[in-house]
């Protein structure tokens, strides 16, 4: 994604199908193919309806597609050597978060706790990084694991959305 760059919604209409997608790839973590299919819809009336649109879009999706989005997002506090893995974006939520200075107790701790996860679920604990501290991301990771798998990827997608959010008022001026 297109870092630090602001556009207006009059040049996001504009944009051709490709740099459409180069500019919002991970807006939906690693999901270009959002993007993609986020371009059909054009024209935007603000940034709220382009986030509306991708919202839709995912709330659209049946099961499978769903879980095959949150697929694409990386674990949470990953070791430092994993960290060229990571979209700038992720990197950037997940160092504000606090979850590259874990001491080797909570890391531990989270690794567990997301593998635990993982092998419930089929897919990552999805949280919004930029909303949360490095404390309240693992106390959500043991409350979520006793929800079901529906109640989970219903989580999941809404945490999804408002990282997209986020991410899409980084990149698009509100007017």
């Amino acid at each position: 994604m297109a870092q630090n760059k602001h556009f207006s919604i009059g040049q996001v209409n504009l944009m051709d199908f490709y740099q459409f997608q180069d500019v919002f790839e991970n807006v939906v973590e690693n999901s270009r193919f959002c993007a993609a299919s986020v371009w059909s819809f054009r024209p935007f009336q603000d940034v709220q309806h382009l986030h509306n649109t991708f919202s839709h879009f995912l709330d659209e999706l049946p099961k499978e597609g769903k879980e095959g989005i949150i697929r694409g997002f990386p674990d949470l506090a990953v070791k430092l050597s994993a960290v060229q893995y990571l979209t700038a974006e992720s990197a950037s939520e997940q160092r504000l978060a606090g979850l590259f200075e874990l001491t080797d107790e909570e890391r531990h701790k989270i690794t567990q706790l997301n593998g635990l996860y993982k092998n419930k679920f089929g897919f990552p604990f999805v949280i919004c990084a930029r909303q949360n501290r490095k404390e309240s991301i693992m106390i959500g990771l043991e409350d979520r694991m006793k929800h079901s798998a529906e109640e989970e990827l219903h989580n999941a997608v809404n945490e999804a959305k408002i990282i997209c959010s986020l991410r899409l008022f980084d990149l698009v001026h509100s007017k």
